[in-house]
């Protein structure tokens, strides 16, 4: 697990995953009293270290992994008695898949969102150790590279990744910093077509196509912070871009 500041997510994520044979945290400074909860868990590493980017972080932190699998969980994810079984049984079963993504069903202040984007929400959480790695030029929603066969497990995360609007945006607007310095390391730059096209079509799609209008004003609210975010990535993009060389 890699955290920073998830005073409010700690106790409950690592009584969670109580079945696993080890837990390690690497942490990024926390300043909220994350790092004083942990001390209360005698069985979980903790290495503190600083943040450069999600990929660098996750890569640092299969290194530190001793056992064969590996179970990536962010501090704001819950596993499920459906889902622990299901994974157990998986990790038991001498499959040939080595990495599995997870399905997740995510909660916007305790109110699961069924569209907005989110329905088709998956990510890689369960891999073989040794193999895989993250792809160091994606430092945000970060890519892993698998040797081997990939799959999808059957039962939902529980995500309680927002807990109001404004957390929202916030999140957001971290993203599109690490995804501008992404493009700026690409050598890539932001026109009028970024700044106006770009934000206009992520928000049809995300409140339209993907029937955001069905999750009421908190589908609204997600797909305009989501659609802000792609202006804001672009606006950090010209900052950038505007420094001298």
């Amino acid at each position: 697990m890699i955290t920073y500041n998830e005073v409010n997510h700690i106790n409950d994520v690592i009584e969670n995953i109580d079945f696993a044979d080890e837990i390690i945290v690497i942490d990024s400074f926390s300043t909220d009293g994350t790092l004083k909860k942990l001390e209360a868990f005698p069985q979980v590493s903790v290495i503190k270290r600083k943040f450069k980017n999600f990929a660098d972080q996750r890569n640092f932190a299969i290194e530190q992994a001793n056992y064969e699998w590996i179970l990536f969980i962010d501090a704001d994810e819950r596993i499920t008695p459906e889902l622990k079984k299901e994974l157990l049984n998986t990790v038991n079963s001498n499959t040939l898949v080595t990495g599995f993504m997870f399905k997740r069903k995510v909660f916007f202040n305790n109110k699961v969102i069924n569209y907005s984007g989110f329905q088709t929400d998956t990510t890689y959480r369960l891999f073989k150790n040794g193999c895989v790695k993250y792809k160091e030029d994606r430092i945000v929603h970060e890519m892993p590279i698998i040797k081997g066969e990939s799959a999808i497990l059957k039962n939902k995360m529980l995500h309680y990744s927002i807990t109001d609007a404004q957390n929202y945006k916030d999140k957001m607007v971290h993203y599109a910093k690490l995804k501008a310095l992404e493009l700026f390391n690409k050598g890539k730059s932001a026109s009028i077509f970024h700044f106006i096209f770009r934000p206009f079509y992520k928000f049809i799609t995300n409140y339209i196509f993907r029937l955001g209008f069905l999750d009421g004003k908190a589908g609204f609210q997600l797909s305009y912070f989501s659609a802000y975010g792609v202006y804001y990535r672009y606006c950090e993009l010209k900052r950038l871009n505007s420094l001298p060389k």
